[in-house]
């Protein structure tokens, strides 16, 4: 038996009954790890000789010092998802706080539901948070097995909240609608950018991407170009307000509808802080905003839901590759549902009444 140093590990290669076994401990290639190196090589040899599938032995990795190197690996995962890069790397923020020196291999569903509790009553975050780092927890679970830091994914033990619990949406009723866009009327960005989005159901960073380009004025249709999937690079037909607003900022030499400044073409703007301060100035004045600009989109949806537009149509308009992931949008109400069944009752009864029609005999 015989280690050797490779691209700074240690490895090792020995034959038996004839056959050659090679492998890589894992661990780097000095002095103070030699003798764990020849440890390892020794029970690999022994679990063959027995008959047993070779265990890898667990490396010691610190939560903290893991997530680092998670981080790094994930960044570049991620690259042509910057937003799901940012989302783990601030949910692993306070996981890192929680668990920080804690080897990885020692945490367990135990543990976990510990930080989901102590997330709740020092942080006070909602269920949709709590899914956020689950999640995040579980990709970095997942990379931690491939790196022989555990051996397990205590995620897999734990109770996730489900979309139904953790979505988090505010549908907007017309008296809020009113309120909002008096006090939006003073920004024009913010204004013109939410009427859109009520408008047309867009997602905020679809609109202030557009383009010039990106209308057809004559036809009345604007193109989405870009989009994290096929369904979300679409045509939509602009409504007669929404046309309105979009052809007053074709003036200007930008190519942009929104100009800004810019990284990839995508603005660094400044919306949500218009959103934040119009909210604050509502505060001061007595006037409770409680939702985020992106429920204007949800808005949209359930307001189409009821007019209503069928979920295959209005999941084509979303931008959505499926039915399903158009129904947590839909919340209908006990008027609509009302008037569905009165619609329903109807057409049972045309139906009864054809049914109850006599056979009619035709003659020549």
């Amino acid at each position: 038996m015989a280690l050797r140093a490779r691209g700074g590990k240690w490895h090792f290669r020995f034959k038996l009954d004839g056959r050659e076994y090679a492998g890589t401990t894992g661990l780097d290639a000095t002095l103070r790890n030699e003798r764990k190196a020849q440890d390892m090589e020794v029970d690999y040899r022994r679990a063959l000789e027995d008959g047993r599938r070779p265990t890898r032995r667990v490396l010691i990795r610190e939560f903290s010092d893991g997530v680092d190197e998670f981080l790094d690996w994930a960044k570049a995962h991620y690259r042509e998802h910057p937003n799901s890069y940012k989302r783990i790397k601030t949910s692993l923020a306070s996981a890192m706080e929680f668990f920080d020196k804690t080897p990885v291999s020692l945490i367990d569903e135990s543990q976990v539901e510990a930080y989901k509790t102590w997330r709740v009553s020092e942080h006070e975050v909602r269920d949709i948070t709590i899914r956020h780092d689950l999640h995040a927890l579980s990709s970095f679970f997942t990379y931690a097995i491939r790196q022989h830091w555990t051996r397990e994914n205590p995620i897999r033990s734990v109770e996730i909240p489900s979309d139904a619990e953790s979505v988090r949406m505010h549908i907007l009723t017309a008296a809020e609608e009113k309120i909002y866009f008096m006090r939006a009327a003073k920004m024009r960005d913010l204004y013109d950018v939410g009427r859109v989005i009520l408008n047309q159901g867009m997602r905020p960073e679809e609109v202030t991407t557009l383009a010039k380009a990106d209308l057809d004025m004559d036809r009345g249709e604007l193109h989405i170009r870009s989009g994290k999937s096929a369904a979300a690079r679409r045509t939509l037909n602009m409504t007669s307000e929404t046309r309105l607003i979009l052809a007053r900022r074709m003036d200007g030499e930008s190519e942009w509808l929104f100009p800004s400044r810019r990284r990839k073409g995508k603005p660094i703007g400044r919306l949500n802080s218009a959103h934040d301060r119009l909210v604050e100035k509502a505060a001061e004045a007595g006037v409770k905003i409680d939702w985020v600009l992106y429920d204007l989109r949800h808005s949209f949806a359930t307001r189409a839901a009821q007019a209503p537009i069928d979920l295959a149509t209005l999941a084509a308009i979303l931008g959505h590759s499926s039915i399903r992931l158009v129904q947590k949008y839909v919340h209908p109400t006990a008027e609509h549902k009302k008037t569905a069944m009165v619609r329903y009752e109807e057409v049972m009864k045309e139906s009864e009444t054809k049914m109850q029609e006599p056979e009619r005999t035709w003659t020549n």
